[in-house]
């Protein structure tokens, strides 16, 4: 097999076309002081280890003797405070904008500082994670056991990672929690942005398609079912046509709400306490609490 004679020449010109195009400078990524992007096969095992320790005897090790707990415990917060302050000075230089090197160190200690932080409030994750596996137990005629719930269903491993990416996103670290959450996006087909606030007792059922905006506020004791969308409708630009960041522009959700399958809720709008929303239901206005939403009455 020869190659083409114009091989070489052809090749050059698509090098300097890649390489020079406008689209380069829009998606080219250049690593500050020389740290890399954030590794998503190290964030996988962080919040693998994390899932050890919030769930202990549900994955990997699950011959875990309550007599080694402590020690096992202290193993895996050992070995996720040095991965995840890694790849937290990773995240804090992908979005800094200094050019002074000696900047780096002061970093190295932030994320140490912070990750410790995180650390001190997985006892508070677990305390809601363990609301959340009740919610989907209680709210399911087909779960068996709570450990059925916690290794099979879906909904616990979303809520695993958002309840994760959550608190590293409160604690302001950069782009690490939008990959937490996107990791059980792609697993789940289950879309929570880090930065949405969820309260106690939530639960989906099913699952598949459901849409969790960045500003959306849910209360406690709320269940949703597959394609729910709380979600944006068209958001305001500025004077040079870019969308305007930070409004809260998703709905907010208030206590012992039920949206059944496939309904679109829209804007800054309130779903009042007590309320059912029926299936393929669009709303985009508040809606009184104790209120029945149904396409027909059967």
């Amino acid at each position: 097999m020869t190659k083409d004679n114009n091989y070489l020449g052809k090749l050059d010109t698509i090098v300097k076309e890649l390489s020079g195009s406008e689209s380069y400078n829009l998606i080219y990524h250049t690593p500050h002081h020389g740290e890399p992007m954030p590794s998503t096969d190290v964030l996988v095992e962080i919040v693998n280890t994390l899932k050890e320790v919030l769930f202990p005897g549900y994955f990997r090790h699950s011959s875990l003797k309550p007599e080694t707990m402590e020690y096992y415990t202290g193993v895996n917060l050992d070995k996720a405070f040095r991965l995840l302050s890694q790849q937290i000075v990773r995240g804090l230089c992908f979005a800094c904008d200094e050019s002074d090197d000696s900047m780096c160190d002061s970093c190295e200690v932030k994320a140490e500082s912070i990750t410790i932080d995180f650390l001190s409030r997985l006892p508070a994750v677990r305390d809601l994670l363990s609301t959340d596996v009740k919610a989907a137990y209680m709210g399911d005629p087909a779960a068996k056991s709570y450990g059925e719930v916690i290794f099979c269903y879906p909904t616990i491993r979303a809520l695993t990672n958002y309840r994760i990416a959550h608190e590293l996103l409160k604690l302001e670290v950069p782009i690490i929690p939008r990959i937490i959450c996107e990791m059980a996006h792609s697993e789940t087909g289950i879309d929570i942005h880090p930065g949405a606030q969820i309260g106690e007792y939530f639960t989906i059922d099913h699952g598949t398609g459901v849409v969790i905006g960045e500003t959306t506020i849910i209360g406690n004791n709320v269940k949703l079912y597959q394609g729910v969308t709380l979600g944006a409708k068209s958001f305001p630009l500025d004077k040079d046509g870019n969308p305007i960041k930070g409004i809260a522009r998703h709905p907010i959700v208030e206590d012992n709400v039920i949206i059944y399958a496939e309904s679109t809720i829209l804007g800054r709008v309130t779903i009042g306490k007590n309320s059912v929303i029926g299936g393929n239901i669009w709303i985009t206005h508040d809606i009184p609490p104790d209120s029945k939403i149904l396409q027909y009455k059967g």
